[in-house]
């Protein structure tokens, strides 16, 4: 078994799922008492959405690069960045190391195509449905069509993200809310919506939508998983 290298606390609530579902799966897998070898290191939100706020990318980059150096230090084998936002400098983060990074978007894009599909709607925070890193990735590597919701939409996803979820606080009048901007987006033509906010899936369940949703955080711990028992 590889050792899976967690850079986490982006928030630590999705983190915390990220070691659950690891875990869980490798028990599943392997039977018994068996669980994940793994190494967490998991950053101070407070000082990620500082940066994320203030458009510093550059030193938000240095930060998690220096996370990824430091789980190799360690004796990871493979790195996982917990969270679809700071997949931002994924590309950067894989060049400073010499373990594999366990990229999000392609765990996501596997599921969405083994489904047959070729549109779906994207939900996240505002750099993940706005930039290019993340949609640009599913549209031109993976070959999917990626909707986003309208700027009114997406604000409310994006509050709902910082305000709430990463604070722990789970509203039924936000997931009422999200329910509309997805039924918005499959009447746009979406076969699926991916929640492409590791947070995201504490407020949607599987059938809050009249098409499948796609739950990022536990298709990349399945992903990390797959690498690290092959």
């Amino acid at each position: 078994m590889r050792t899976i290298g967690l850079i986490g606390g982006m928030s630590w609530e999705s983190s915390a799922e990220y070691y659950r579902i690891i875990n869980q799966e490798v028990r599943r897998r392997l039977g018994g008492t068996h669980s994940a070898a793994s190494l967490l290191f998991s950053f101070d939100f407070a000082e990620i959405e500082t940066l994320q706020e203030a458009g510093d990318w550059e030193a938000a980059t240095t930060r998690m690069i220096d996370a990824a150096r430091a789980l190799e230090h360690g004796g990871a084998d493979l790195v996982v960045i917990c969270t679809n936002t700071m997949h931002r400098m994924a590309d950067e983060v894989a060049d400073a190391v010499t373990i594999p990074l366990v990229h999000i978007a392609d765990a996501v894009a596997s599921a969405i195509q083994r489904d047959g599909f070729d549109t779906v709607g994207l939900l996240g925070t505002r750099y993940t449905m706005e930039e290019d890193f993340y949609r640009g990735r599913l549209q031109r590597l993976h070959g999917l069509s990626v909707l986003i919701p309208s700027s009114e939409d997406r604000a409310i996803v994006h509050n709902v993200i910082y305000e709430e979820l990463v604070r722990g606080i789970v509203e039924p009048a936000s997931r009422e809310a999200y329910a509309t901007v997805m039924d918005r987006l499959v009447r746009r033509g979406a076969q699926g919506i991916v929640l492409g906010c590791t947070e995201i899936e504490l407020l949607v369940d599987a059938d809050a939508a009249a098409v499948p949703v796609y739950p990022t955080t536990r298709l990349h711990a399945q992903a990390a998983v797959d690498l690290a028992l092959s």
